[in-house]
């Protein structure tokens, strides 16, 4: 259509000078027969475009708008072209129209689609498919004490639902666990996510309110396509479903305070809490919210192929000792690398440290709350047990159990040795109970040599009788007290070299 000063300027030189539509076709550079057209026309009504009825294209249309919007949650390379639609068509719906109608339709689709997703000037409450994500605490009676520990929750706003996992810790490692986890539960992504400024993701926010995010969770984002938003800092209300929403989860599930023995399996049982959830009317909109969640799977991304492995690796060189410390809690290594640098791979639930080779040195519980040391002793018995005397002038003596502390400081150097070879062999897990009571049974008649304590281990692992002395059924003169162990060597040192 013409602009209106153009149609002005026809009508006059017409209808009130006379000139003809040729001269002025010629002046203006248009057809004779357009500025007829404009000179005769009275209606300018501005009239809705009907869209004629196409017994051909109407059938499909349907199915077109399916395939578009499955290609959507895809990977581009993923889509299918409008020829290959059309061949389809063909194929499976006996279609009889022309590739070029289909090729317009399938352009058009997606240029309208394209459109609704970039509309920015919707609130995201009224968007299916997107989420809002925070942590909050709770209570609950966890190793048989009373703590705080924070829960992820992934609100859905449209539908109203929400799904949620409880972690010692808001760090990296269990934001991207958590994330995950609900992605994979759910079988698809939202397509934009909205979050806080929490430092597992963001490092820094600049002053034009850019954010640098951390490494981990920029890939995090890459590897799974969704797209982000922050909220302005101090700005919560910005995110004010999902910050409901971890009031609503604390109050209808987690008071009071829960018991959890495994935090995993705990876990588990989330799901379904979540999920009985949505059998009721949504507050606004008077429809069940599981029909609306319904609708936010449609818009949902495709998982990636593989997972993301939320992994943060580090380098960092162990003290003398050999232990490296992350987040502030230290860690055992080997003694042979101590002073040195080590690669550390850190997951929600373990610390696995490794050598120039990738090799696995040894593997750690993640150490969450007033715990600050682990220590993985294997590694260290073989060293200890071809160097028995250095165990009393380093750390290392110190931690062991104070009954095995004890024994060791009454062995000669010879028995030392025994006992710490023994140790190697029989101690899984770093879990001294069972040889703890071993050697408190071989104790019963006096200090036992390593072949004794073996024989009551093994008989506690198979509920035998431990091992016990034959009690001497005649009397046994009292013998003098017989001094044990390394202790003479230092009365050697502490009289100027002479024992007494």
């Amino acid at each position: 259509m013409l602009a209106v000063t153009q149609i002005k300027y026809i009508k006059h030189e017409v209808n009130q000078k006379g000139d003809s539509y040729s001269d002025i076709g010629r002046r203006m550079r248009l057809d004779p027969y357009t500025v007829k057209k404009y000179a005769n026309k009275g209606d300018f009504t501005e009239r809705e475009k009907q869209e004629r009825p196409s017994p051909v294209m109407d059938p499909v249309k349907p199915i077109l708008d399916k395939w578009i919007k499955e290609d959507l949650k895809k990977k581009k390379k993923n889509h299918r072209t409008a020829k290959r639609m059309f061949h389809q068509l063909v194929k499976y719906h006996s279609f009889i129209g022309s590739y070029r109608t289909v090729r317009a339709y399938v352009s058009k689709k997606k240029k309208e689609l394209k459109e609704y997703i970039e509309e920015a000037s919707l609130p995201l409450e009224s968007i299916p498919g997107t989420a809002q994500v925070d942590f909050g605490t709770a209570p609950f009676l966890y190793h048989s004490e009373v703590i705080d520990l924070p829960y992820l929750v992934m609100s859905f706003p449209y539908s109203n639902s929400f799904y949620f996992q409880v972690f010692p810790s808001e760090n990296t490692e269990c934001l991207l666990e958590g994330l995950q986890r609900i992605f994979h539960h759910m079988g698809g992504v939202p397509h934009t996510i909205r979050f806080d400024n929490l430092s597992p993701a963001v490092k820094k926010i600049g002053a034009k309110g850019e954010r640098a995010l951390t490494d981990t969770f920029e890939r995090f984002v890459l590897h799974h396509g969704f797209h982000y938003e922050f909220c302005n800092p101090g700005k919560g209300n910005e995110k004010g479903h999902v910050e409901a929403m971890v009031k609503y989860v604390r109050n209808n599930f987690l008071l009071p305070e829960c018991t959890v023995l495994d935090l995993d399996q705990f876990n588990e049982t989330l799901w379904e809490l979540a999920e009985v959830d949505r059998d009721r009317s949504h507050y606004e909109k008077q429809v069940l919210q599981s029909k609306l969640y319904i609708e936010e799977q449609e818009r949902w991304l495709m998982l990636p192929e593989k997972s993301f492995e939320c992994v943060r690796h580090q380098e960092v060189k162990a003290d003398k000792y050999g232990f490296v410390s992350i987040d502030q809690k230290q860690y055992s290594t080997s003694p042979r690398f101590a002073k040195q640098v080590v690669r550390v791979r850190i997951t929600y639930r373990f610390i696995v440290i490794l050598n120039e080779q990738n090799e696995v040195i040894v593997k750690h519980h993640r150490l969450y709350g007033v715990k600050r040391k682990s220590m993985v002793w294997q590694p260290y018995l073989d060293l200890l047990s071809r160097r028995p005397r250095a165990i009393k002038y380093s750390s290392l003596y110190e931690q062991f159990p104070q009954i095995w502390t004890d024994y060791l400081n009454n062995c000669t150097e010879e028995e030392q040795k025994s006992a710490l070879r023994l140790l190697g062999k029989l101690l899984k897990n770093n879990d001294f109970r069972l040889l703890n009571q071993a050697l408190q049974s071989a104790s019963v008649h006096g200090h036992p040599s390593a072949d004794q304590i073996k024989h009551c281990f093994y008989s506690l692992l198979h509920d035998d009788h431990p091992y016990q002395t034959i009690k001497p059924t005649v009397e046994v003169p009292q013998v003098p007290v017989a001094s044990r162990g390394l202790s003479h060597y230092d009365s050697l040192f502490q009289n100027g070299g002479e024992i007494k």
